[in-house]
C-alpha cells in the first residue's frame, strides 16, 4: 500500500491503478487510486477522478475475499466520520513534513 499522497506535484502515471466506479446516478467515472491506509485494521484507498483532478478524492473501504480484493462504498456514517477524521490527520501529518 502506497504512502505517497498523490497531488498536483506529482510527476508519474499510475495506469495500474484506475477502477471504474458508477455514481448515483449512473455515470462512470474513470478513478484513479492515489493513496491507501489503514483505520482500525481495515484498508481504505483514496480515488480522484481521472478526467477532473480538481474534484475531491472519494474513500472507498477495501475488501479481501480469498485472494482478491475490491472497492466498497462505505454506507456506514460513523464509519465515514471516523476514516475521514483519520485520513485528514494523516494529510496534515505528512503537509507537516
Amino acid at each position: 500500500m502506497s504512502d505517497h499522497i498523490h497531488d498536483e506535484s506529482c510527476d508519474h502515471e499510475h495506469d495500474d491503478d484506475i477502477f471504474i466506479v458508477t455514481d448515483k446516478d449512473g455515470v462512470e467515472h474513470e478513478m484513479v487510486m492515489v493513496y491507501t491506509f489503514e483505520a482500525e485494521n481495515q484498508p481504505y484507498a483514496v480515488l480522484l477522478d481521472r478526467n477532473d483532478p480538481e474534484a475531491d478524492g472519494v474513500i472507498f473501504r477495501i475488501e479481501e475475499e480469498d485472494e482478491d480484493a475490491y472497492l466498497a462504498s462505505i454506507e456506514d456514517e460513523e464509519e465515514w466520520d471516523r476514516v475521514v477524521k483519520i485520513y485528514n490527520q494523516i494529510v496534515e501529518e505528512q503537509e507537516s513534513e
